[in-house]
């Protein structure tokens, strides 16, 4: 027989559940006016970390976690340009992946499939003016999806609403090599001189190139650290990491990142 404490602590976390989605709202229209009149970032990049973790955690299959994943996306996506962020970088697919499972990367690439033919025909990313531009070692990628990056890219070449970079087979490492070699070939054959090599010279060459650099960098999961993501680019970004996996980021989460960007100061090593 339950005792009379066991009942009134029974009923407390009874009415805390049914009273949750009001303190939610209440949380989020506080989060939102605090937001709200601050500066808000140009270019935020996204680590989409925690897509296996939250399905094993909930006991389902590796692939219904990128899925599920695959949808955040879009929602978060929604998130930033309701806030007016002109540049998003998400961080979908890194060279190190390729190293999974045969299956799992079999997964990840339908979801890449499925996820370009989308954009392609999305009627959002055409009415908001987004530009899609695929960045990493895309000669790792089948063909059939190089394809659909091409289209994608053509389609939406000319919009100036808000840029969408998308970091599939990307490493951060490699694209530092890459711009190096690219530079490399350039004063081989007499069109750049030594000399000529500095920063702004060498951004020119980086998957990136026309892109600023991130103002802020979001993870989820719980891991601190960039794991290859933008090593160039993210010299003075802030940093953000979220103790949630990324299928089950909420808004608030989103609208706290932003908040604690604001709240830093920015000096750029001055």
């Amino acid at each position: 027989m339950l005792s009379t404490k066991s009942i009134a602590k029974a009923i407390a976390r009874a009415l805390l559940y049914r009273a949750m989605p009001f303190i939610y709202k209440v949380y989020e229209k506080k989060l939102w006016e605090e937001i709200k009149q601050g500066p808000i970032p140009n270019h935020v990049g996204l680590i989409l970390d925690g897509n296996r973790r939250w399905a094993r955690r909930l006991g389902l299959d590796v692939a219904e976690g990128h899925k599920r994943g695959k949808e955040k996306i879009k929602e978060v996506l929604r998130w930033c340009w309701a806030l007016g962020i002109k540049n998003v970088t998400i961080y979908v697919l890194s060279t190190e992946n390729f190293n999974r499972s045969k299956q799992e990367v079999e997964a990840l690439l339908k979801l890449a499939r499925q996820g370009f033919l989308e954009l392609l025909e999305d009627p959002e990313i055409h009415e908001k003016k987004i530009r899609v531009r695929a960045i990493g070692k895309l000669e790792l990628l089948p063909e059939d999806i190089r394809e659909l990056i091409r289209r994608v890219e053509a389609a939406t070449q000319n919009y100036d609403g808000s840029t969408l970079n998308i970091a599939i087979a990307y490493g951060g490492r490699a694209e530092i090599v890459d711009a190096v070699r690219k530079i490399a070939e350039q004063v081989k054959i007499g069109k750049l001189r030594s000399e000529d090599i500095n920063e702004k010279l060498f951004e020119q060459y980086l998957y990136t190139a026309g892109s600023p650099d991130p103002d802020l960098i979001i993870r989820t999961s719980g891991e601190e650290r960039l794991s290859g993501f933008l090593l160039w680019q993210s010299a003075y970004s802030e940093l953000c990491f979220l103790d949630v996996y990324w299928p089950e980021i909420r808004r608030i989460d989103f609208w706290r990142a932003i908040r604690t960007y604001q709240r830093r100061e920015r000096r750029f090593g001055r």
